[in-house]
């Protein structure tokens, strides 16, 4: 029988109203939709007051539907991330003149928290490059120095010079640290006509110990003939470093807070109830963030404006409630529970799911199968739909083939680590599947909205998810898990060094700490383990990702590598064998 419910949100006055139909229907699918992509949850941005209202109504979907709770009673899951930087006290003074802060000079986002002062020297572009003959440390002695470089490289003229990887701000600071210098200045080429500082913002990752960091208005070095060395070094592609008169002194105080916010999952349980396979259960999963008013992760030029994400992944979370409703109506036609949990965070590095499978509420042990749907509602014309996971389980291509009565013209994609929460439960070795009708020109752009959704096809593509989900719930026989190789983060650099590391994206710690390690891997061969944080690669300090990608860039496969790893309390000393891709 269908019936209507209501339901109203009375923080913000918005009236609900929905056809409630245990059938997974289109238009369940668009209202949904409707809703979670309006202009009134201004975009769904992981801790804010507008996720939280999206959180309400799954909520309570979840409850009319008759889901249990999944957290103690609770169908929510509050963790912490790093919402937002805030500048504390920061200061510069060369030679005696003071800088005004955001004005003239701004610390970048990943700076330590310092105060240095000394001597400064001139580093050209900041870059060492092996493959390129290119080094502009080689004929000074930084330690102890701050240093001033150009942002971007000397080869700017050509496409796709052989420089862009080794351009980035985080890459040129490891680097001025792992030479010995404290502080690092960075400038613009005279390109740029406007001398914009680089702007003040996270970039989801950790600060770079060791070493403040700026960006500094040229006009205040004008005592060092600029151009004419940038026009030298572009000219030649030859270094023009050098120590600056020791009369001049900087004097750098860096003070950048991480303001700590509050997110949340919401989860809920259908309990089987025959309950065949005792304590066995599935998990379907998406998430229900997106970009807020836009931000970084933003592919969009304009001024600020809502990112609805109607596809990124208001689809999805559409298609999850979906599901439970279904699921729930048939408890007595399962063998297994089956567990619904929306994500938030996921815009930001996975940070939900990442958190739920360090902190899940019932034995993670337990868990057969996790089925992920993220940007699931534009299907085309051709029935194009992508299924990542299938290798990683004997059991998947055989029932992604059987189950399909909607003529999709599948692609498998073997891999289980993927940018998207599936991945943090696949670190934990649990076979995964991610559903994907694919990219488009709306990506990440306020463009991304509701009435661009493909409502009858992704009825068509929940229906699937539905038939491939009790497969695997009735199956006499838990799915096994294979464990397949993964590419590792080296191509960030160029480098065709393999090591089987999955990144932590949610461990906020000083070092590069693992969700887990692939199976067979030099990685695993050595003896890494999820949970350890690489703090050393070589005679290279590790701080976060970055700088661990930046340190495979000097090795070649087959290199032996000292990596010192903390493990709980203890430090321990691992040679690497490093592998190729």
């Amino acid at each position: 029988m269908k019936k209507i419910f209501f339901v109203v949100f009375a923080l913000t006055g918005f009236l609900f109203a929905q056809d409630n139909n245990p059938e997974i229907t289109a238009k369940e699918i668009q209202d949904h939709i409707n809703y979670l992509a309006s202009d009134e949850l201004e975009g769904r941005m992981t801790g804010t007051t507008k996720l939280y209202e999206a959180a309400e109504f799954l909520k309570s979907e979840f409850k009319i539907y008759g889901l249990e709770p999944l957290f103690s009673g609770n169908y929510f899951q509050e963790f912490p991330f790093m919402e937002k930087l805030e500048l504390g006290k920061n200061i510069l003074t060369i030679s005696g003149k003071s800088c005004e802060l955001s004005k003239e000079f701004i610390p970048l986002g990943f700076t330590d928290n310092n105060t240095v002062e000394g001597n400064i020297v001139f580093a050209g572009y900041g870059i060492t490059a092996k493959d390129l003959d290119y080094n502009d440390y080689a004929d000074v002695d930084v330690k102890d120095k701050i240093v001033v470089v150009f942002r971007n490289h000397p080869d700017m003229k050509t496409p796709h010079s052989k420089f862009d990887q080794y351009s980035s701000l985080r890459y040129k600071t490891t680097t001025a640290r792992d030479k010995g210098a404290v502080g690092i200045i960075f400038i613009n080429t005279k390109d740029n006509k406007d001398d914009a500082l680089v702007d003040f913002k996270y970039d989801d990752a950790s600060k770079i110990t060791g070493i403040s960091a700026v960006s500094v208005k040229r006009d205040n070095l004008n005592f060092l003939p600029l151009t004419d060395l940038q026009n030298q070094i572009d000219s030649t592609l030859k270094p023009k470093s050098f120590l600056i008169d020791p009369a001049v002194k900087v004097l750098l105080t860096t003070e950048v807070s991480e303001v700590k916010g509050t997110s949340v999952n919401v989860g809920g349980i259908v309990k089987a109830t025959n309950n065949k396979f005792t304590g066995e259960y599935l998990v379907i999963g998406a998430h229900f963030d997106h970009l807020g008013w836009g931000g970084q992760n933003s592919l969009y030029m304009g001024e600020p404006a809502i990112h609805n994400g109607a596809d990124d992944n208001a689809s999805g979370t559409s298609g999850l409630l979906e599901l439970a409703e279904k699921f729930s109506s048939i408890k007595d036609k399962i063998d297994r529970d089956i567990v619904f949990i929306a994500f938030s965070g996921e815009e930001l590095g996975l940070l939900g799911s990442s958190y739920v499978v360090n902190n899940f509420p019932i034995s993670i042990e337990n868990n057969i199968t996790m089925i992920n749907m993220d940007m699931i509602g534009r299907l085309n014309d051709k029935n194009d739909l992508i299924v990542y996971g299938t290798g990683t389980s004997s059991k998947w291509k055989n029932i992604l083939d059987d189950k399909n009565e909607y003529d999709f013209n599948l692609t498998f994609n073997d891999e289980g680590f993927g940018p998207s929460d599936h991945s943090s439960f696949y670190g934990k070795k649990i076979p995964v599947l991610f559903f994907f009708t694919g990219t488009h020109s709306d990506y990440h752009k306020p463009s991304d909205d509701a009435d661009k959704i493909n409502e009858s096809g992704e009825e068509k593509v929940v229906k699937y998810v539905f038939d491939v989900a009790l497969a695997i719930a009735n199956s006499e026989i838990r799915p096994d898990y294979i464990s397949v190789e993964r590419k590792d983060t080296g191509k960030m650099t160029g480098t065709k060094v393999y090591v089987g590391t999955v990144p932590d994206f949610a461990g906020e710690v000083d070092g590069y700490k693992l969700g887990g390690v692939t199976d067979g891997s030099p990685a695993a061969k050595a003896g890494l383990q999820a949970g350890d944080i690489i703090i050393k690669f070589g005679d290279k300090k590790i701080s976060n990702i970055y700088d661990f990608t930046y340190a495979l860039g000097d090795y070649v496969p087959g290199d032996k590598v000292n990596v010192i790893v903390k493990r709980g309390e203890e430090e321990l000393n691992i040679e690497i064998e490093l592998g190729s891709r």
